[in-house]
């Protein structure tokens, strides 16, 4: 379905992965894994064609179902239902059948009313063979187990949050796959490409996708930090190795893979031990000897054998490197920096929410809480000014310096470079304090002139973290800032919010980022709803 040979890629000059040999069949479910930039995004896109291979041969048979971590959608006016209805074709001839039906009503000689029925009839023979209402009726069921109510579905694609859309380019893509009323159990033969395809869905709909995907029998390659996803339905592991540009290809489950791994890792030290040990004799006696001229061969010889040692070990794997990932120093600011009064805010005719209020105090920390379309990366757009308020306002107090971390990373400019990006948010800074600064985030050399675009979603969200460092925010404003990070990576941004002495503003499905913030109140939308904080509330947390 999908064969890779000789495959090179590259960001810049460096070599993501080289001379790489990779498969994709029928009954694959690969979980593809490896550090944040190790090139795992990279690969996925030139894998479903969206990118060019620096060198090697690509062939594809078959259709494809491309999931990106930041799917752009650039018909915004179409409605959410139609859009994953055309995924099959089905929202145009829909919309043809509509007219043919009015067309039908609407001619009142014979001649015309006649030519009217017989569109109507192709276009009725078409739907059937697409599936029809069963199909319909398929994609309704696709969208209602990943949390897109009626009511979202007939809104306009450019008025749902972000999470929405992601949902809706997810269900697109299922519902192409899926065969009717089989869930993904009929024969499908789609390879399914999907880049953390559980990000903002809640607890429930990550069951249901685990069950879709391992009823799946065409090709699925799969990213995600999410390892419950990854044991229950990967019977494949591809692990990119950003050091050797390489990828290991393990034929098992997640577990196996795991215990093989941590198996090997064992055995390559043990046998770099035994080595040295030996090589260190070898070269000690050799060193001894060569002062007498009629051993010097000798030596030589062993010196020879202590190099061909150690030269034929396996490689030894070195931890993977972590950003040094902090908050800023927060500014010095009144009692209360941030206030909102009587927010309101509707798209057309749907009310996303109204009359919210509320306070930030200096240092508090505050969990907004709702269900998906509850209205929670719009609240947090407003506080931070990028986006207008029907009602209400919000009210900067005393030396107020606002810091806001956007889950679709749209505080970057992507075409821009990551050292323009991070230049752009602290204009003031030295030019060397900066790189130090990117450096602590893991961005160095030929990296920095990297088009933010160009990046990987982990590599994105520490571009993003690393412009909030330098702005002496002292009001936060994150949404969703553990999305798209490897286990390591996310521990630093938990680290970070323990450590943060200003006041935060957080929405997460991630309970540990709640229970690493140790908030003192809850905002709960869409009535805006303050409460004290309680543990009651954290079962909420993955369900909202």
């Amino acid at each position: 379905m999908i064969t890779a040979t000789d495959l090179e890629l590259r960001a810049g000059t460096r070599i993501l992965l080289s001379d790489a040999t990779l498969r994709v069949q029928a009954g694959d479910r690969i979980g593809l894994v490896g550090r944040n930039g190790a090139g795992k995004t990279t690969s996925l896109r030139v894998l479903a064609g969206e990118g060019e291979p620096y060198a090697g041969d690509l062939r594809r048979s078959g259709e494809i179902g491309y999931l990106p971590q930041d799917p752009r959608e650039g018909n915004l006016s179409v409605t959410a239902k139609d859009r994953v209805l055309s995924a099959r074709g089905l929202d145009e001839l829909l919309r043809e059948m509509e007219k043919a039906q009015s067309a039908m009503s609407e001619h009142a000689d014979d001649n015309s009313r006649d030519k009217a029925v017989r569109r109507y009839g192709r276009l009725e023979e078409r739907f059937a063979a697409l599936g029809g209402y069963a199909a319909e009726s398929e994609a309704a069921r696709i969208c209602a187990n990943l949390g897109l109510a009626d009511r979202v579905l007939a809104q306009e694609v450019g008025t749902l949050s972000g999470g929405q859309r992601r949902r809706v380019e997810l269900a697109r893509i299922l519902f192409a796959a899926s065969e009717s009323g089989s869930g993904g159990a009929g024969g499908s033969a789609t390879t399914l490409l999907l880049d953390e395809p559980t990000n903002h869905l809640d607890a429930d709909s990550i069951n249901w996708l685990r069950g879709f995907l391992k009823g799946h029998n065409g090709g699925l390659v799969v990213i995600s930090h999410d390892v419950d996803l990854l044991a229950d339905v990967v019977n494949k592991v591809w692990f990119l190795d950003a050091t050797r540009g390489e990828v290991d290809t393990y034929n098992m489950t997640w577990q196996r893979y795991l215990d093989a791994r941590a198996a090997d890792e064992k055995r390559r030290r043990r046998e770099r031990v035994n080595a040295e040990k030996k090589a260190g004799a070898l070269q000690a006696q050799a060193d001894k000897m060569r002062a007498k001229a009629t051993k010097a061969v000798a030596a030589q010889n062993m010196m020879k054998r202590a190099e061909r040692l150690l030269s034929g070990l396996d490689e030894v794997r070195h931890a993977d490197k972590v950003a040094r990932i902090r908050f800023p120093e927060p500014a010095p600011c009144g009692k209360t920096p941030l206030q909102a009064e009587g927010l309101s805010k509707s798209y057309g005719s749907l009310e996303i929410f109204s009359g919210v209020d509320l306070a930030i105090d200096r240092g508090s920390r505050v969990v907004v809480l709702g269900l998906n379309g509850a209205g929670k990366t719009t609240l947090l757009r407003l506080l931070g000014g990028r986006e207008s308020a029907d009602s209400g306002e919000v009210v900067p107090g005393h030396g107020l310096r606002i810091g806001y971390y956007a889950q679709e990373h749209e505080t970057l400019d992507h075409d821009a470079s990551v050292w323009e990006n991070v230049r752009h948010a602290a204009p003031d800074t030295p030019a060397q304090q900066l790189r130090s600064l990117l450096g602590t985030f893991l961005f160095t050399g030929e990296q920095l002139d990297q088009p933010a675009g160009t990046l990987s979603g982990g590599e994105k969200t520490r571009l993003a973290l690393a412009g909030l460092v330098s702005s002496a925010a002292n009001v936060l404003l994150l949404d969703e800032p553990t999305n798209n990070l490897d286990p390591a990576s996310r521990e630093r941004v938990l680290d970070a919010l323990r450590g943060y002495t200003g006041a935060v503003v957080l929405v997460t499905h991630d309970p540990g980022a709640v229970e690493a913030l140790e908030p003192e109140r809850v905002i709960l939308l869409p009535d805006g709803t303050e409460d004290h904080w309680s543990a009651d509330y954290l079962e909420l947390v993955q369900l909202a």
